[in-house]
C-alpha cells in the first residue's frame, strides 16, 4: 500500500516537484490568514464602504497594471529565484505593516498602500510560480501536479487559513500578519531547495535586451495566431465575466434574499471549500476515465445550471447543496484549464500566457462585478443570476464543438519538462 506521501506527490514527479508543492502550501496558509485578516482589520479603522470596497479593488487592480508585464519577466529570467524574491518582497512589505501595527501608528491610508505593494508582489509570484511546473514534470503528470497545488490552495487558503487569520486577529491585529511574514518565508525556504530552474530559451532568436514591450506584444501575437489557447482563454474570460455578475452581491443575496445572516454567508464558502477538497480524491479517477473534453463541457454545464438554481432557490440549505457542488466542479474546471493551457503553450512563453490568462480572469470579474451591481439595483437581487444563467447558456452552446479542438490540439515543444 502506497504511503500518504506517495499519494500526495508520486515519487516519479521527483523531489523539485515536492519542494514545488510544500512551498506553494505554505504560502497559501499565509494567503488564507489574511483573507481574514485584511478585511477586518480595514473594517476595524473604517465605516466607510467605498474604502472597505477599495481594499478588494486592490486585490485584483494590480493584476490589471503588472499582469502582462510580470508574464514578460517571467519567461526572461530564472522563475524560481523570481518567485523567491517576490515573496521576499512580500515579507517585507507585511513585516513594515506588522511594525505600524504594533507602535500604533497604522491608519487606513498605510493599510491600502500596504494592500496595493502586497498584491503587486503577488502578481509576480503567481505568475512565475504557474510556470514552474510544466518544466518540472513530463505533461502526463501536469494534470495531477495541478490537482495537488490546487488542493494546497482548497485547503490552505480557502478552509483552514480564514478561520486561522479571524482567530488570531481577535488575539491582536498584529499576530495574523505576522503569522503570515513566517509562512512567506518558509515559503521562500523551501521553493530554495529546489535544483536550479532553466532560464527559459529566448524565442525567435529575439535579443536579451529587446524591450519588455516587445515581448508583450510576441506573446500577444503568438497567442492571438493559436485559435485552441485563443479560445481557451476567451472561454474564462466570459465565463468570468458571467460569474462575477451575481458572486459581487453574494453577500446581499445571502442575507437578505435567503435570509440566512452573516454565519449563513461564511457557510456558503466553506461548503464550497469542501466540494473542492473532496474533488480532489476524484480527480486522478476522472483524468484516467473521462476525455478532457467531455470534463469541460460537464463541468460548463455545471455552471450554467448552477446559475439557474440559484435564480430560482429562496431556501438555504439548497443554496448550500449548490455551493458544495460549485466547489467540486469549479476544482475540476481550474485544474483541467491550466493542464490544457500548459502543454499547448511552448516553455519560452509560458509566463506571458499565464498572464494574459490572468489578466482576463480579473478583467472579467471587474466587468461581471460591475454589471452585475446595476442589474442587481435596477431588477432586484436575483436578476444577477438570470443574467448569469443567460449568458453562460449562451456561451457554452457557441464553445461546444471548438472544446473538442482546444483538447486535440497538438501539444507545444515541452523539451524542458523532461527531467
Amino acid at each position: 500500500m502506497p504511503s500518504l506521501g506517495e499519494l500526495i506527490a508520486p515519487r516519479r514527479m521527483g523531489r523539485d516537484f515536492r519542494w514545488l508543492l510544500a512551498s506553494s502550501w505554505t504560502s497559501n496558509v499565509g494567503d488564507g490568514v489574511a483573507l481574514a485578516a485584511a478585511p477586518l482589520l480595514i473594517a476595524s479603522m473604517t465605516s466607510s464602504p467605498i474604502l472597505v470596497a477599495a481594499g478588494a479593488i486592490l486585490q485584483f487592480l494590480p493584476w490589471l497594471l503588472f499582469g502582462l508585464h510580470a508574464g514578460a519577466i517571467a519567461d526572461r529570467f530564472d522563475r524560481r529565484r523570481l518567485v523567491m524574491v517576490a515573496n521576499g518582497a512580500r515579507a517585507v512589505v507585511l513585516a513594515a505593516l506588522c511594525v505600524f501595527l504594533l507602535t500604533g501608528t497604522a491608519n487606513i491610508w498605510i493599510v491600502l498602500a500596504v494592500a496595493f505593494l502586497y498584491g503587486t508582489a503577488e502578481v509576480f509570484v503567481d505568475t512565475a510560480g504557474s510556470t514552474l511546473l510544466p518544466m518540472l514534470v513530463k505533461p502526463t503528470d501536469l494534470g495531477i501536479g495541478n490537482a495537488r497545488l490546487q488542493a494546497g490552495y482548497l485547503v490552505a487558503n480557502q478552509f483552514a487559513g480564514p478561520p486561522l487569520g479571524a482567530f488570531l486577529f481577535a488575539a491582536g491585529t498584529a499576530w495574523p500578519f505576522l503569522v503570515e511574514v513566517l509562512c512567506v518565508l518558509l515559503a521562500v525556504v523551501l521553493i530554495s531547495r529546489m535544483a536550479r530552474t532553466p532560464v527559459p530559451p529566448r524565442s525567435n532568436g529575439a535579443s536579451e535586451r529587446s524591450h519588455v514591450h516587445t515581448d508583450i506584444a510576441e506573446g500577444l501575437r503568438w497567442l492571438w495566431q493559436n485559435p485552441p489557447v485563443r479560445m481557451l482563454v476567451l472561454i474564462i474570460l466570459v465565463f468570468n465575466v458571467t460569474w462575477a455578475a451575481p458572486w459581487g452581491v453574494l453577500v446581499l443575496y445571502a442575507t437578505e434574499h435567503l435570509n440566512m445572516g452573516a454565519v449563513g454567508y461564511g457557510a456558503l464558502t466553506t461548503a464550497s471549500a469542501v466540494g473542492g477538497i473532496l474533488a480532489t480524491l476524484s480527480f486522478g479517477w476522472l483524468e484516467r476515465h473521462v476525455s478532457f473534453a467531455t470534463l469541460m463541457r460537464v463541468v460548463l454545464s455545471l455552471e450554467v445550471l448552477m446559475h439557474l438554481a440559484f435564480a430560482l432557490t429562496s431556501t438555504g440549505w439548497v443554496a448550500l447543496v449548490i455551493m458544495f457542488v460549485f466547489g467540486a466542479y469549479a476544482f475540476v474546471w481550474g485544474t483541467i484549464s491550466t493542464t490544457v493551457r500548459q502543454r499547448l503553450v511552448p516553455a519560452e512563453l509560458q509566463g506571458r500566457v499565464a498572464s494574459v490568462n490572468m489578466v482576463g480572469v480579473f478583467g472579467g470579474m471587474v466587468i461581471g462585478q460591475a454589471l452585475g451591481g446595476v442589474i442587481a439595483q435596477v431588477w432586484g437581487l436575483t436578476a444577477p443570476w438570470w443574467f448569469a444563467f443567460v449568458g453562460a447558456a449562451l456561451t457554452l452552446l457557441l464553445v461546444w464543438k471548438p472544446i473538442s479542438q482546444i483538447v486535440s490540439a497538438a501539444p507545444a515543444d515541452q523539451s524542458l519538462n523532461e527531467p
